[in-house]
Order: structure tokens, then sequence, then C-alpha cells
């Protein structure tokens, strides 16, 4: 006589449980993650449109806050930038922590770091 081979209704059922809850703290992470990735995006897109070529600390600091009304970023503002001068090029850095609350008093605690500089992803010190 063969056995039967598989999964259990216990197996299936914590299999399950198990998805949901991949799937429900993917659910809540993925909204810091596209944000930052607006972030990143404002960011290079400033440098690269070439509209800050002969622009001031406050100029860049204007440009990114007019982005992020349009891409909706809320995390980090124009004041949070770091702006400063290699040779000729203008480059943006940026650094914020983004505490997302999960169940009662668990959080997960992110922090995002970039910068415009080609090749970067840590911010300016």
């Amino acid at each position: 006589m063969d056995r039967q081979r598989g999964l259990g209704f216990a197996g299936v059922l914590a299999l399950l449980v198990a998805i949901v809850f991949v799937a429900i703290f993917g659910m809540k992470l993925a909204p810091a993650y596209l944000e930052y990735f607006a972030v990143k995006k404002a960011v290079t897109g400033m440098i690269e449109s070439g509209e800050l070529r002969n622009a001031t600390v406050a100029d860049v600091r204007r440009a990114f806050d007019r982005r992020a009304v349009i891409d909706d970023i809320t995390s980090i503002q124009g004041a949070d930038l770091e702006v400063t001068k290699e040779g000729t090029d203008i480059v943006v850095g940026f650094a914020y922590e983004k505490r997302i609350p999960i169940v009662n008093n668990v959080s997960v605690l992110i922090d995002f770091k970039g910068s415009s500089k080609k090749g970067s992803t840590k911010a300016l010190e």
C-alpha cells in the first residue's frame, strides 16, 4: 500500500499564515520605499535637468520643495537637503529616517540615504 505524500491541513494552514504575514509586512513597507525612490528621482531629476546650473542653495531647496509637492513627498523637505559643490557640479545629498508601526509597540525603523552623485547611495557627510 502506498502512503500519500504532501502537506496536511496543519501544514497548509501554517504556510498560508506565513504568506499572509509576509504580504502584510510588505504592504506596510512598500510606501516608505516608494517615497524614497520618489525623493531620489526628484534629486537626480533636478540635477540632470540643468535647471540648477547657476543656482544658490536656496534655489536648490525651493526646486526640491516644488517637486516634493508634485510627487507627494512628505518625509523630507528642501531644508533637510545637504547641498555642496564639487568642481562646477552641484551635489545634493539627503538622509532621513522613517518609522513604520507594524503591530502594537513593534515598529520598523529604516534609514534612507542618497545623493545626486552618480553611483552613490550615501548621503554627503
